[in-house]
């Protein structure tokens, strides 16, 4: 990406998320991403094991004071749009992936604008191909993988597969609610991404969609349709439950159509 400093391993990231939001300072990530001092944080296993879990599911419902499970749902919709984001943007950006295990995650409540804050260690892992300059920096933490299907398949094993197909399980042991509920949040998350950074990104941000929920198993759940303009937006296939609050919500793109 132009103006990123190649052998900042997570450059590519940062300049997106200024393209997408004006500033890479956003209520939900830590500042830059990685948290430079880890006291007050902790890891998102803590979720994930159960440990911190009532506490996201208690802010939720003082949030949204909607019934158990879908105050559950609408943690999850902000919990995954985040935890997702650096993986999804590093790929769709520059094809570097920051390799999202819950032990690498750190998490606070401390802020109240957003629900839950997200930031990386310093020691997270960074997945490149073999073209990136990263792949002959030697830093210990950048992994070499072979091609493009490689780099897909540790995305999906470290962003789903170890830290929100895990979660999704621990969710579920605390409040009654489908997976499909919840993967059609990350499905559309991963998608309202990629398509919100369409003019930081090369090639074509629709290709990148397909190819992101292919990888992760989650085509089905939403399909990309002309929006205003004719720029593609998500329709979803499945509801965060924002309907069933005090004050009903239907989002854009979501599959409950107003009365």
């Amino acid at each position: 990406m132009p103006g990123c400093d190649t052998l900042a391993p997570l450059a590519p990231v940062t300049a997106t998320l200024r393209a997408m939001f004006g500033t890479d300072d956003l209520p939900g990530l830590a500042p830059g991403l990685v948290v430079a001092d880890e006291f007050g944080w902790s890891p998102a296993s803590t979720l994930v094991d159960g440990s911190r879990l009532p506490e996201l599911l208690h802010a939720a419902t003082l949030r949204w004071g909607g019934t158990p499970h879908a105050c559950a749902a609408l943690a999850w919709k902000a919990y995954s749009y985040w935890a997702a984001l650096p993986a999804v943007l590093g790929w769709a950006a520059a094809r570097r992936v920051p390799l999202l295990d819950p032990a690498d995650v750190l998490i606070h409540f401390e802020d109240h604008r957003p629900l839950v804050t997200l930031g990386l260690r310093r020691s997270t892992p960074v997945a490149v191909l073999p073209t990136d300059p990263l792949a002959l920096s030697g830093r210990p933490k950048v992994r070499v993988v072979a091609d493009e299907a490689a780099l897909l398949a540790v995305l999906r094993a470290s962003l789903l597969d170890a830290h929100l197909a895990p979660l999704i399980t621990a969710i579920q042991a605390e409040v009654r609610i489908g997976t499909r509920t919840l993967l059609g949040s990350v499905a559309s998350g991963v998608a309202q991404a990629v398509l919100r950074a369409t003019d930081a990104l090369p090639g074509s941000a629709t290709a990148s969609v397909d190819t992101l929920l292919g990888a992760l198993d989650l085509a089905d759940l939403v399909e990309l349709v002309p929006g205003p303009g004719g720029r593609p937006t998500v329709q979803r296939r499945t509801c965060c439950l924002a309907f069933t609050l005090p004050r009903p919500k239907i989002c854009q793109g979501c599959c409950v159509r107003p009365a």
